[in-house]
């Protein structure tokens, strides 16, 4: 457990390192905070031994923060995520230690919800080959593109149903689609108030016409969709991972795809990342790829700063209103 002690007296001005550029309004908020804020753009390890050894708060973006680095952040009460995802971050050293992760556990659910929409119509409705069909003057060939289908009606299955996962079932519940929920941590009352179906992994993955994965990425989850799931499938299915790089076995994935025995994969995240310009996905018509950037909308990266940057206020300066469940380990709190 942290405690929170009372920080309204400290005279000096905390320090606060920005690790990564962040929306404006995040800096706005941490300035009218009187905070002494500076961004970091070299992540060389000596280069942050140095620059963090004063530092009281840090918002990270997608640096890496091992142990061997926190280690000189003697002064470090708080490391605030511009995001959700924190496997970039040596928590147990965090925990030993008595530094608090925030998250913004509000922040990017509707803006990765609609990819995943994006992903499953873009991929069911063939629009990148209509598009070339006529600008190619192909245009009374249409009878040529392969099928395309609709969300009406059909099932969807959704791994893992916290926030991102609620929203893309509502989503998809618009279209009428059938949504079945897998996520041994929420109750199948909650489920089903939300107007989705409980179903466990086989079944669910035997009927599903589009699956969307949001689990984190852990040893029970690695590789969870992989050469048996793959064989359980549908040949119309399409998978579209959000969540972490290697939830999807990518080996087994490539297979899937280039044998037909799924329809189409979206990918906004990779086991590698950047990945390998080589990666043999990108040579594939059904797949989507794009650069971990799900949650990057301007409205989502405005939220994500003003989150991250109130969740370092809230914490020295205002205990009241720091939102509890964007505190990875919970805090023990000295009102």
């Amino acid at each position: 457990m942290i405690l929170i002690s009372s920080f309204n007296n400290y005279k000096k001005l905390m320090k606060i390192a920005i690790m990564g550029e962040i929306h404006p309004d995040g800096w706005e908020v941490l300035k009218k905070s009187n905070f002494e804020c500076f961004e970091i753009k070299n992540f060389e390890a000596n280069n942050l031994k140095e620059e963090l050894s004063q530092v009281e708060g840090i918002i990270l973006r997608t640096a890496n923060l091992e142990g061997n680095i926190l280690d000189h952040c003697k002064n470090l009460k708080i490391i605030s995520r511009h995001g959700v995802g924190y496997d970039n971050i040596d928590i147990n050293y965090l925990n030993k230690n008595n530094i608090a992760l925030g998250i913004t556990s509000t922040s990017n659910a509707v803006s990765v919800a609609e990819h995943v929409l994006t992903c499953f119509l873009y991929l069911t409705k063939n629009i990148h080959l209509s598009d070339k069909f006529t600008r190619d003057g192909k245009f009374n060939d249409k009878g040529d593109l392969p099928n395309f289908f609709e969300l009406f009606r059909k099932n969807v299955v959704i791994f893992g149903f916290g926030r991102i996962g609620k929203a893309v079932a509502k989503r998809c519940l618009g279209f009428d689609s059938n949504v079945y929920v897998f996520d041994p941590f929420v109750s199948e009352k909650i489920i089903k108030e939300l107007g989705c179906a409980p179903i466990d992994k086989i079944d669910g993955l035997k009927i599903a016409d589009y699956i969307s994965l949001h689990l984190p990425l852990n040893t029970k989850t690695k590789n969870f969709i992989s050469k048996k799931e793959f064989s359980l499938m549908k040949k119309t299915t399409i998978i579209v991972n959000t969540a972490r790089g290697g939830i999807i076995d990518e080996n087994y994935l490539y297979k899937a795809l280039i044998e037909n025995k799924i329809l189409g994969a979206g990918l906004d995240v990779f086991n590698k990342e950047p990945p390998d310009k080589v990666n043999p996905l990108f040579k594939l018509s059904n797949v989507i790829l794009s650069p971990h950037n799900a949650a990057l909308t301007l409205e989502c990266r405005k939220r994500m700063a003003v989150e991250s940057a109130e969740n370092i206020k809230f914490f020295f300066k205002d205990k009241n209103k720091l939102n509890l469940n964007n505190i990875v380990n919970k805090l023990e709190l000295e009102i």
